[in-house]
């Protein structure tokens, strides 16, 4: 899956992405959430940055994972796109920011892959399936490109499923 999400045309990622945003923001909007838990894109990952930069302007409390040892993420408070630092397996992470240990309204949800069941295969480090156990009353919302999904991801008892998947299967890319 990473070579395969790798390989997608950028033009078409670009699009991709900011549809994802988007939709994203449009649903923060109607919902009227207050806090989102997010992530700083890595790598091919969709690139939610111009969200995180509405979010931020709309005062919107925006949370961001600092990866720990032992599977384990401390959320931490976004209150700047470049006041960040890089952590381990190459995430980033808000610099010199206060811990969040409240609940969230939103959890967006990253990913390798999916399945129409709304399980999601991760990077293998369980690290989202250990923290999403602990917001039970969350949304949480995957988000991905529609050539990511697989007819099955294998799941475990610890998985969680998500409440929805975000995939748009109609906009046009270059093979």
């Amino acid at each position: 899956m990473l070579v395969k999400r790798a390989k997608l045309d950028n033009n078409y990622k670009k699009k991709y992405d900011l549809w994802i945003c988007n939709e994203l923001e449009n649903i923060i909007e109607t919902n009227n959430y207050k806090i989102v838990h997010a992530y700083l894109p890595m790598g091919k990952e969709i690139n939610i940055s111009p969200l995180l930069k509405n979010l931020l302007q709309k005062n919107i409390t925006i949370v961001i994972p600092k990866t720990l040892p032992k599977y384990q993420l401390e959320n931490r408070i976004l209150t700047s796109l470049t006041d960040i630092e890089k952590g381990v397996f190459g995430t980033t992470h808000p610099a010199n920011s206060k811990e969040y240990k409240g609940n969230f309204d939103l959890i967006i949800v990253p990913g390798l892959a999916f399945d129409n069941n709304n399980y999601r295969l991760g990077y293998g480090g369980g690290y989202y399936d250990n923290f999403l156990v602990h917001y039970p009353f969350a949304s949480k919302i995957g988000i991905f490109y529609p050539e990511q999904e697989v007819l099955k991801v294998p799941t475990e008892k610890h998985d969680i499923r998500l409440d929805k998947i975000l995939i748009n299967r109609f906009l046009k890319r270059k093979h």
